[in-house]
């Protein structure tokens, strides 16, 4: 097995800094959908220009939808051939269409 490299302090901190921006992202972008202010459709057009929303797990960002649940989130990928991991940046077109279909007018 492989060490990791060694980091500076300084590189170190900027690194936890930037995990921390990206986590600090991801969870208002599933605050935004949770409350409604922000559409299914929308996070999916800012995930192509974003990398750090791009990164969010499909899985998680339904289970954000108001009215579903893990269990309706998990039910709806595996409906959908979705992979539990997949990422939003990750899915293919017919899987984003379907998507879309479901959960474009969602809010």
């Amino acid at each position: 097995m492989t060490t990791p490299p060694s980091l500076t302090p300084e590189q170190r901190q900027a690194a936890l800094e930037k995990a921390a921006q990206a986590r600090r992202l991801r969870a208002e972008i599933k605050d935004k959908l949770k409350m409604g202010i922000m559409t299914f459709p929308e996070l999916l057009d800012l995930a192509d220009s974003d990398e750090m929303v791009g990164k969010l797990k499909v899985q998680s960002v339904l289970q954000s939808l108001p009215g579903l649940g893990k269990v309706k989130a998990k039910r709806t990928m595996g409906e959908l051939g979705i992979s539990e991991t997949r990422r939003l940046r990750g899915l293919g077109s017919t899987q984003r269409e379907k998507l879309l279909e479901l959960f474009g007018e969602h809010r």
